[in-house]
């Protein structure tokens, strides 16, 4: 098998900043998936007075793959 090397695998050290373009990042994000969660609280006198959680799935959408509503989906 004939293998293409990339700089990460080379056993030499990296000469200098190592980069991923924009749209290989977001094609492994979007085949793979990604969850983003947080939470922001406002408090004054350390007493909570506010809480946003934020839960958040980011995928790409294929037709091989069934939606998970029994409708096909809630819009």
């Amino acid at each position: 098998m004939n293998r293409e090397v990339v700089p990460w695998d080379d056993a030499e050290p990296l000469a200098g900043p190592l980069g991923v373009p924009l749209v290989d990042l977001l094609d492994r994000v979007l085949a793979t998936g990604v969850v983003i969660s947080g939470d922001l609280v406002i408090a004054i006198a350390d007493v909570p007075l506010v809480r946003l959680s934020l839960h958040a799935l980011l995928s790409s959408v294929s037709e091989q793959v069934p939606a998970p509503w029994a409708d096909g989906g809630p819009l």
